[in-house]
């Protein structure tokens, strides 16, 4: 069985990615690992990423182990390059590629393992009429429920507007009051 994790349109050259994946091709997962924590380089932080989640990606998935995995692929291949320009003397421009790359690692389990897969992933849901009809009485009242709320909430903000039209001074109370109408519009 094959899993893959990929990383797609990563902000760095891929020449400079398949130094460090050229070393790690053909380690153990946990040799890998290891020395892509040591190494200083830009696209190790990358490789050890892609190569996290395709840990992630059997384990939870198929429920595998990482001693029943290895290393069967890794790729990086060139994306496409950002096109910049810098202006120069006599008001000409010289072109920068800014270059990306995509990036995917294969883990294969070893030849005696069979991946472990959960009854509830592969059991299709089924769902009685009494059921169907319980979700739509739910769906019923829930509506029911916002409307009277919104129409609490329209009470609430005119006692709001009431109270400050009876705390604010005389000039202040006519232009509430104006501005109360012309909202009710």
């Amino acid at each position: 069985m094959i899993i893959k994790a990929e990383q797609k349109n990563t902000r760095q050259t891929s020449r400079k990615v398949r130094l460090v994946a050229d070393v790690i091709r053909k380690m153990s997962l946990t040799d890998a690992v290891n020395h892509l924590a040591v190494v200083q380089r830009k696209s190790s932080v990358l490789l050890l990423k892609v190569l996290r989640q395709a840990i992630a990606n059997a384990t939870n998935n198929y429920g595998l182990n990482i001693a029943d995995l290895e290393i069967d692929k890794i790729l990086v291949n060139d994306a496409p390059a950002l096109k910049r320009w810098r202006a120069v003397s006599r008001g000409r421009a010289h072109t920068i590629l800014k270059r990306t790359c995509h990036v995917r690692i294969d883990l294969r389990t070893k030849k005696d393992v069979k991946p472990v897969v959960s009854a509830a992933k592969t059991a299709p849901a089924t769902v009685t009429a009494d059921a169907e009809k319980e979700v739509v009485k739910e769906e019923v009242g829930v509506k029911e429920t916002a409307k009277k709320s919104q129409a609490a909430i329209k009470l609430d903000r005119s006692k709001s507007q009431a109270v400050k039209v009876k705390t604010a001074t005389k000039g202040q109370a006519g232009k509430l009051i104006q501005s109360q109408k012309k909202g009710s519009k």
